[in-house]
């Protein structure tokens, strides 16, 4: 029966109650699982709460001297991955209920190499302002369904909560060149897109639990303009995504440069809303709009 290894990156968050949501389904899955867990240079408090968990039954945890990053550190859990099948999950996941696996399970017969779940978020907003950004975010633009999703497979993967075959990802593995946050999963959709790997998306998220503040978010965000840029000049790949759509249309007009002065000091104001209580979405659109127009790609 196929094997299933479950990867999960920890890096500052507990993720204690993950793996107990996880073990508590491991039957569903018709083979053997095990559960890999791999710190990329959390801080010690959150080593010492996760060490204990490598004694548990089927769960394998290490440490990695120092932070690697996204892409590494999944490269590195995919390497060492006992089973045929890897399912990859962020730490500050949560289950939806007990089936998850189970429906994992029953979606091996569609015979794709890639499923991917999605992702979902709370219904009613969080208590604290500084999340509210993220969590709008998320419930825009990261929560949809799968037939939304399937229209364009390659172009709406994410890594977090995707079920992939080892071979597959060993031979396409994330790029290890984007340092920090964002666009591994841009880069691994479009390279299987263009090998013709089938992708399937499935009505099987797990919930976003770790929201980040504003203010990291942006952080975040920032960094992923840069990463886009450079997939852009490495490979050409991303020229699908509506920023870049956006910016490539301006630089046509000959009104790239205009549009990057005037984002510019708008900025300001912009991530004053994106700070505030009530962030638009649209604010942060032009914010990265005026980020990407800056850089060089």
């Amino acid at each position: 029966m196929p094997g299933l290894s479950i990867l999960i990156p920890l890096y500052n968050y507990d993720a204690t109650a993950l793996v107990a949501e996880l073990q508590a389904q491991l039957a569903a899955w018709p083979g053997p699982v095990e559960i890999c867990l791999l710190d990329d240079g959390s801080g010690e408090e959150f080593r010492r709460r996760h060490r204990p968990l490598g004694a548990l039954p089927g769960v394998r945890y290490a440490e990695l001297p120092a932070n690697g990053g996204r892409a590494a550190v999944r490269n590195a859990l995919a390497a060492k991955a006992a089973h045929e099948w890897l399912l990859l999950l962020d730490n500050d996941s949560r289950l939806p209920d007990g089936q998850f696996l189970a429906r994992y399970a029953a979606a091996l017969s569609l015979g794709a190499p890639v499923l991917i779940g999605g992702t979902a978020y709370e219904a009613a907003p969080p208590a604290d302002p500084a999340l509210h950004l993220r969590w709008r975010y998320g419930r825009a633009r990261e929560m949809r369904p799968a037939a939304e999703r399937q229209r364009d497979p390659g172009g709406q993967l994410a890594i977090n909560n995707a079920l992939i075959k080892k071979e597959v990802l060993l031979r396409f593995p994330l790029d290890e060149r984007l340092s920090g946050y964002g666009h591994e999963d841009t880069r691994l959709g479009l390279q299987l897109a263009r090998a013709g790997l089938g992708v399937r998306h499935l009505d099987n998220p797990v919930l976003h639990a770790g929201l980040e503040p504003a203010t990291a978010f942006l952080a975040k965000s920032r960094q992923a303009v840069r990463n886009l840029a450079q997939v852009l000049r490495a490979d050409g790949l991303g020229t699908g995504t509506r920023l870049v759509r956006a910016a490539t249309r301006l630089r046509q007009l000959g009104l790239a440069a205009p549009a990057r002065a005037a984002l510019a000091a708008l900025g300001p104001q912009l991530q004053r809303n994106l700070l505030s209580a009530r962030p638009r979405l649209r604010a942060l659109d032009l914010l990265k709009l005026g980020w990407l127009l800056a850089e060089d790609w």
